[in-house]
């Protein structure tokens, strides 16, 4: 299978060396890598630059956009300019973040896993850190969950599902609009990813705010929302999670804001919702 990789990047200096150096490695190499340069102000050009005078699969743009790090609309964003980019052929498109290190056969993997099913959507392995000199899972969210730092889509899935929304919340509504068009979602427990950059590093203050924004641009409805916000506050055993995540709600519910899907897709997304809490209330 051929495999499009594209990389938003801003000041990536400490890491996207190694990103690339992991993707130049693979025993299944990608057809074509696009490295978004978002207005960096570091040396990020300068390494890019090294990597795609060596391997001519390895490509890269430059883009200018806020400096500011703001989730799910920046990135999106930039992997958007990328898309618009891609030059070659390719079954299997990938999101990547620019910290990462992939093992080298990840990309043969998820070939065999696209290739065995017909119907997976999305694939993905699951992120790493280090700490105390050993890599331990970044255990933030479900299993089956695949992160928004590496998302690999099935071509057809991808412009089924319309793409991606340069919104916060474009990395949970992915998964739900595959499912909503019937496709298969994999996570492999084996393909073990190093993050360099731990989730949420670099996030502002106003991350847990919005998250509660995204719940209703999904249309998640108060009670998903109510029982969703007290699940995280609990995880991170900070009660303003939960404050946080119902005003954003609220704000939005009582603003201009938009829902990034349709009602058809909400009224499946919160079924899809319900059953599963349905099934963790009923273990």
């Amino acid at each position: 299978m051929k495999f499009c990789i594209i990389i938003p990047a801003h000041n990536e200096v400490d890491f996207i060396g190694k990103t690339l150096q992991s993707l130049s490695k693979q025993t299944l190499l990608p057809s074509e890598v696009i490295v978004v340069n978002d207005n960096s102000t570091d040396n990020t050009s300068s390494i890019i630059k090294d990597f795609t005078e060596k391997y001519a699969f390895i490509k890269s743009i430059n883009i200018i956009s806020s400096d500011q790090h703001m989730p799910g609309t920046k990135i999106i964003n930039a992997f958007n300019k990328g898309l618009e980019a891609v030059k070659e052929e390719y079954d299997i498109l990938c999101k990547f973040d620019a910290d990462l290190i992939f093992p080298s056969e990840y990309l043969e993997k998820l070939s065999i896993h696209f290739d065995k099913d017909k119907k997976l959507g999305m694939a993905a392995g699951f992120c790493y850190i280090e700490e105390n000199g050993n890599w331990k899972l970044e255990n933030l969210t479900r299993k089956d969950h695949i992160r928004g730092a590496l998302k690999a889509y099935r071509k057809e899935c991808f412009k089924e599902m319309g793409g991606l929304k340069e919104s916060i919340g474009w990395d949970t509504v992915d998964e739900l609009l595959a499912i909503f068009h019937g496709w298969n979602l994999l996570t492999d427990p084996r393909l073990m990813v190093k993050h360099l950059k731990p989730t949420g590093q670099s996030y502002s203050k106003k991350s847990q705010y919005l998250q509660g924004e995204a719940f209703f641009k999904m249309r998640y409805g108060l009670l998903i929302t109510t029982i969703t916000a007290a699940k995280m506050a609990m995880k991170k055993k900070n009660s303003k999670v939960f404050q946080d995540y119902i005003q954003g709600y609220l704000k939005a519910k009582n603003g201009d804001i938009k829902p990034i899907v349709s009602e058809e897709e909400g009224r499946f997304i919160r079924s899809y919702r319900w059953k599963g809490i349905k099934e963790k209330f009923s273990r």
